[in-house]
């Protein structure tokens, strides 16, 4: 068996019991379903519910989305995208001010959640493969790659809280699927990725990515969350479903050992 450290924070909110780490801030990067800094591509027809964006690249680094600019609102839009599509040389509103706050917002973020440390010092940190498991709010730390070879199981409450640490790539196999059990929400679930990503043909994914490198989605990809990558995202028919920001603010932590 692999052994995991978990960080169970206990809390309330609004006198609802909640389990897990503190949610991460995304900010602004949390207004969007996918932004990049090195730019978004698509090889059609993908469909992404949210916004998305680019910065400190411009408009030419977003490809494959026919963009039609909508010079009022310093945005454009796509048949591909239910939102609106932005970019930092849209002028005529706030659109590059904002986008450089949104971009510093997600880095932030991507520190947050690769700095979160157990409070015990007894520390397991492996390569792991997620496939065939039921995991429970936590925080789990992963020294090397993750692959999700089959499908696995998220099990929480709406309130509960996941964060995924890996100093490498995150990889998910042809066809699998995270199943998201007992109200568990996308947005409570964060995957802070070193390295890449990259979701096979027909995969399943949830959660939020925050992508130190590219992330790649293959033909017939799904992500229910959000794609927060510091270089380039590439979607082959791709479908993105943006979920509500998370719920912030966990109290008392407490960690525990765990097998799975």
């Amino acid at each position: 068996m692999t052994k995991f450290v978990l960080i169970a924070a206990l809390g309330a909110i609004a006198s609802v019991s909640a389990a897990g780490p503190a949610a991460v801030n995304l900010g602004k990067a949390g207004n969007y379903a996918i932004l990049s800094k090195a730019g978004i591509s698509t090889v059609p027809t993908s469909v992404i519910t949210g916004d998305i964006g680019v910065s400190p690249i411009d408009s030419t680094a977003i490809t494959g989305f026919s963009l039609a600019e909508d010079f009022n609102n310093a945005s454009s839009t796509s048949t591909q995208v239910i939102g609106s599509v932005y970019a930092a040389n849209y002028l005529g509103g706030t659109t590059p001010a904002d986008l450089t706050v949104t971009i510093g917002d997600m880095e932030v973020a991507y520190t947050d959640a690769a700095g979160r440390t157990p409070q015990e010092k007894n520390t397991f940190k492996v390569s792991t493969d997620l496939g065939g498991k039921t995991l429970g709010p936590g925080l789990y730390t992963v020294w090397g790659s993750v692959d999700i070879s089959i499908d696995f199981t998220i099990n929480g409450s709406s309130t509960d809280t996941w964060i995924f640490q890996m100093s490498d790539n995150l990889k998910m196999a042809a066809n699998k699927r995270i199943t998201l059990i007992g109200g568990a929400l996308a947005s409570n679930i964060f995957w802070q990725v070193a390295g890449f990503v990259e979701v096979e043909v027909g995969a399943h994914m949830e959660g939020i990515l925050l992508v130190k490198t590219k992330a790649v989605f293959k033909t017939g990809s799904i992500l229910n969350g959000r794609i927060l990558a510091q270089t380039a995202v590439t979607l082959d028919s791709t479908t993105v479903t943006q979920p509500p920001q998370p719920h912030l603010g966990r109290i008392l932590a407490q960690t525990a050992d765990i097998l799975v």
